[in-house]
């Protein structure tokens, strides 16, 4: 990680932070071994040497799972916040910090649209979707929660804990719920919630959320979106293919959105978001507390939250980072998005036009957003797995670092049909997540090392 500028930035900012409580007597940490910098030295020489043992998220090579750096400004704003040590429970344990979250909710708030919501900060994606599905059965007590077979399985576990009846929807063979599916559910009339996936993990595909929301006008239910992967390109919808660009367009219309600011968000782990388009479902929320939310008659985030303890740093981190890149579609976070997805169209253009014929795309079309996958073809989905878990293998000595992930095999072989004793057959497929704005640059490295390491296992297939 050469040039980086967060340290001597960070020392700066630090200095300034101290000189903000400069009034403050003295005092001498309570633990011997804290004034000892030679002992805290060994101790994060050991660190990071054990931190050497992981892949390297941070480089344009790993190309494999949603693992995107944060950015420096929001490692530097983080670290300056633990000085601090904010709790955004409550003004009591983090006054700045909590403002600063409101005001950077607010700046994502109006990505979508909206401008009178309720919304907050989570520790996760999870969380953030627990409190929009809890919301979802307070509003709706004893109906079904649906989302489709490529949801995240989070919805599925949520549900149980929240005691809510959940269905699973199948998908057509672009990994989007399929609408006939859906349709046959809701006239069953039980549906209370309808949970739209905008980028799913496996793939990225993005539910028709525009026909959805015309159903809703019919069956009337719920919409909850999970954008905890895909919401942001709400910024660049307009560059995207029609159907996608369509369902990103109608998002202000949802009940509630989840995104997870710690994916392309340039956040540290870990750092959703929820928000909510009627603010009154913040009754749901009330409770009293006998020991916090007297030092300010302001709203304390801990009132519309189902967390209590919560980093505050992740808001000034968060708050940060969107200060210097402001979530604007003409801005340079909306252009990192944009080299996101180019790097994507370029590989899938390349795997199509593969003069080896070794890999076989997805039959249905590009990419909808940023995450490409392909199975390696051969004469079985068994064969074909098993290339695919070498080929992974063999790129990774090359130092590039791929996912694999299991699919439906009907989506590589429409003609098949899923109604066919095949309809339900997997096949193991190598998987890159190319979310980094620098993505791009590196797509020819990253072409290069995987056709290498393709011909390395197809010349030992031929050997053996």
């Amino acid at each position: 990680m050469p040039n980086d500028p967060v340290p001597e930035l960070l020392m700066r900012a630090a200095e300034l932070l101290e000189k903000q409580f400069a009034t403050l007597p003295p005092a001498s940490p309570a633990f011997g071994s804290a004034a000892d910098p030679a002992a805290m030295e060994r101790v994060l020489e050991d660190v990071a040497l054990r931190l050497g043992d992981n892949y390297p998220y941070f480089h344009p090579l790993y190309a494999g799972q949603m693992l995107k750096p944060p950015h420096p400004v929001a490692r530097a704003a983080y670290a300056l916040a633990m000085k601090i040590n904010p709790n955004n429970h409550a003004r009591d344990g983090g006054r700045a910090s909590s403002v600063m979250e409101i005001e950077a909710v607010r700046e994502i708030a109006g990505v979508f649209g909206w401008t009178k919501f309720l919304g907050h900060l989570t520790s996760s994606g999870t969380m953030a979707n627990l409190e929009a599905l809890w919301v979802a059965g307070q509003l709706s007590p004893g109906k079904r929660v649906v989302a489709s077979e490529q949801a995240h399985y989070t919805h599925q576990r949520i549900s149980a804990v929240l005691k809510l009846n959940f269905s699973s929807v199948a998908t057509d063979l672009r990994g989007r719920i399929s609408l006939d599916a859906l349709e046959d559910e809701l006239h069953k009339g039980d549906v209370g919630t309808v949970v739209v996936t905008l980028g799913t993990t496996a793939i990225g595909a993005v539910d028709p959320l525009d026909e959805i929301l015309a159903m809703r006008e019919r069956y009337g239910f719920r919409v909850h979106v999970d954008g905890a992967y895909g919401g942001y390109f709400r910024l660049i919808s307009e560059a995207l293919d029609e159907p996608a660009k369509q369902a990103f367009n109608a998002i202000d219309q949802a009940d509630s959105i989840v995104v997870d600011p710690h994916k392309h968000g340039l956040q540290p782990y870990g750092c959703g978001c929820i928000l909510f388009r009627d603010p009154s479902v913040g009754r749901f929320y009330k409770h009293d507390s006998p020991y916090t939310y007297f030092t300010s008659k302001q709203l304390h985030l801990g009132e519309i939250s189902l967390e209590c303890s919560r980093a505050g740093a992740s808001a000034v981190a968060l708050w940060a980072t969107q200060q210097l890149l402001p979530l604007a579609p003409e801005g340079e976070f909306a252009q990192g998005l944009a080299l996101g997805r180019s790097a994507a169209l370029m590989l899938d253009h390349k795997l199509k036009e593969n003069k080896t014929e070794r890999f076989q795309p997805l039959a249905a079309g590009a990419p909808e957003l940023d995450i490409v996958v392909w199975k390696v073809r051969a004469a079985t989905s068994d064969q074909s797995s098993k290339l695919a878990q070498r080929i992974f293998t063999a790129c990774a000595e090359r130092d590039l670092h791929l996912a694999l992930v299991q699919l439906p095999l009907r989506w590589f072989q429409p003609a098949a049909g899923g109604n066919g004793a095949n309809g339900r057959e997997l096949v193991t497929c190598l998987r890159s997540v190319l979310m980094k704005p620098e993505h791009e640059a590196w797509l020819g490295e990253i072409w290069q090392r995987l056709a290498a390491s393709c011909e390395e296992i197809m010349a030992k297939q031929r050997k053996d």
